[in-house]
């Protein structure tokens, strides 16, 4: 098992390299709903930073439970993030992350009254995290396949943050 730092620095190289990242929060009617979002920023606090509008479903939902699944998948590893997400109009905060890429999300812009901020405040991580080059991992996992054993493909740990 490794130690805290390293499952701590291995979540931080993921979060690094991160662009996407897929949100679940649980609907109006209990139901769990998933949606891709841009990652904005990982904060040295373990915050995850998302623009969304707000009012929306999402904003709606988070009010109602805040409790959030974020997953990331990169090339290097895959995370699974448990934590409680609010939603700010905080505008230094959100002039700060503001990207052109964002501007598409918004009819008005930047100064769309409905820009928002989704804060992510992490609990939990857990990693799944592997040095080798992809066609060695999917080797292994054809070999345990074939020969009903279980792929060792990396690293994998739970990590509070």
């Amino acid at each position: 098992m490794a130690s805290e730092q390293d499952g701590r620095d291995t979540v931080v190289k993921i979060l690094e390299k991160a662009k996407i990242a897929t949100l679940t929060t649980v609907d109006l009617q209990g139901n769990l709903v998933s949606r891709p979002l841009q990652l904005q920023e990982a904060d040295a606090d373990g915050n995850l930073w998302f623009f969304t509008p707000d009012p929306s479903p999402k904003a709606d939902e988070v009010r109602a439970n805040p409790h959030v699944n974020v997953a990331i998948n990169d090339s290097e590893g895959f995370l699974s993030i448990s934590g409680t997400a609010t939603l700010t109009k905080d505008q230094g905060k959100i002039s700060s992350l503001w990207k052109t890429s964002v501007e598409g999300w918004f009819e008005k812009g930047r100064e769309d009254p409905s820009v928002a901020l989704l804060k992510v405040d992490s609990d939990t991580a857990e990693y799944w995290a592997s040095d080798e080059p992809k066609i060695a991992s999917l080797f292994k996992i054809g070999k345990a396949a074939v020969t009903g054993g279980t792929p060792d493909i990396g690293k994998n740990d739970v990590v509070d943050l």
